[in-house]
């Protein structure tokens, strides 16, 4: 195997065809949708007791059936479960080495996934190469899944360039820094796709935070008006930074979509399959012309909102403990070795794979230039402004006072 794999992307289809799951279900999307319905009447509560959410996969690796959204799944193979397992695994190891190098200096910042693995793995796996796809900063699963170069993502965290990639080669946007902003850029995209008449969907990632921001209640109503082919596909972490989604909203997220006119769905975001199948069923909605979706995946951020962060300061560690017993890569491993879609061969590789894989990361990354620190001078001004070139002087003379006469 490569690092490079697409194990478990589905194949791109012409304009007009269907996957075998949804030629199977030809009158399940308006049961979905009735689904989808009924559960935003029933309020999983903010406070106490378990929400109520679309799971296939139980945190105890249970296979567990949903007669709506099992026939997204349904023509799953062993070879695919593998590959969602590697998936998570090496973009899990990708993430790790990440925030290793910026502990070490050697990146600026990042934005760590880590317990997100299976929302993104699971939707990413669900488009096609023909659909296109608007991250955040923190979508490097959903990159990965694109076939995206994960030392490509790097950059930008290093400061040495604007993103590293061609987003048309992948269909996979540049990264969005501006919180919540890339909704509104993928549905004004989605709405030239319907004008195209092209058979492919548009998909957002945001957070629960970036649900708060304007932009994002803008892209809801433009996508509903114009009954635009996009799903909005939120990561429900829990946690904007240091605060908790019960001080953002009073009723839960997936619900919002009712005031918009679309449905909203809440997925167990820590199980893969799950997250597959509902953002599979989002997805067909979209190219079927039935508009958007709002998918909101609930799941954990274990580790800090960026490495500049420290969550200690407000989450408890019996809070975090609690999510880590639901991992979604133990998850999935717990099912793959009960129901023997995998042994130790394949586990040992992947192993091996993970190692390759992690001193590539490391290599690529202390092989790239230091950022230029004057840069950050440049364009402020169109034409240039004395201030800027005052303070530019100043710092380019502190940066040389840490020079010695031998000039190191």
């Amino acid at each position: 195997m490569t690092v490079e794999s697409t194990a478990a992307r589905k194949p791109r289809r012409s304009a007009g065809t269907k996957s075998a799951a949804s030629a199977s279900t030809t009158g399940t999307k308006s049961a979905a949708t009735k689904r989808a319905g009924a559960a935003a009447k029933k309020s999983p509560g903010a406070t106490g007791g378990e929400p109520e959410l679309v799971q296939l996969l139980t945190p105890e690796g249970e296979r567990v059936q949903d007669a709506t959204y099992d026939p997204y799944v349904a023509d799953i193979t062993s070879e695919e479960l593998r590959g969602l397992y590697r998936d998570m695994v090496l973009s899990r190891r990708f993430d790790a080495e990440a925030t290793s190098l910026q502990r070490q200096g050697e990146l600026g910042l990042w934005a760590s996934m880590l317990g997100q693995e299976a929302a993104q793995i699971g939707s990413g796996r669900a488009t096609r190469d023909d659909d296109y796809v608007f991250p955040t900063y923190r979508e490097h699963g959903v990159a990965w899944c694109r076939g995206v170069d994960p030392t490509n993502l790097l950059g930008m965290f290093r400061g040495v360039n604007n993103g590293g990639w061609d987003p048309n080669s992948n269909n996979f946007h540049l990264y969005t820094i501006v919180i919540g902003s890339q909704t509104l850029h993928a549905t004004g995209y989605a709405m030239g796709v319907a004008k195209d008449g092209a058979d492919s969907a548009v998909i957002a990632y945001f957070g629960d935070g970036a649900s708060s921001q304007g932009d994002v209640l803008e892209a809801f109503n433009f996508g509903a008006v114009y009954n635009a082919p996009v799903v909005f596909f939120c990561q429900n972490n829990q946690w904007a930074i240091s605060e908790p989604t019960e001080r953002q909203m009073r009723v839960p997220l997936y619900q919002r979509a009712q005031g918009f006119g679309f449905p909203g769905v809440r997925v167990d975001g820590n199980d893969v399959l799950a997250s597959l199948a509902v953002t599979r069923w989002a997805l067909e909605r979209a190219r079927s012309g039935e508009g958007p979706t709002l998918v909101e995946a609930f799941t954990y951020r274990m580790g800090a909102h960026t490495t500049s962060d420290d969550p200690t300061k407000y989450r408890a560690d019996e809070e975090r403990e609690a999510w880590e017993a639901k991992d979604p890569i133990l998850r999935l491993r717990t099912y793959l070795e009960a129901a023997n879609h995998a042994d130790e061969g394949f586990f040992a590789e992947l192993e091996a794979e993970s190692e390759t894989l992690g001193k590539r990361v490391r290599e690529a990354v202390r092989a790239m230039p230091d950022p230029d620190s004057l840069a950050i001078f440049e364009h402020a001004y169109a034409d240039g402004h004395a201030l800027v070139d005052e303070e530019r002087a100043q710092f380019a003379a502190y940066q040389a006072s840490f020079v010695d006469e031998g000039g190191n």
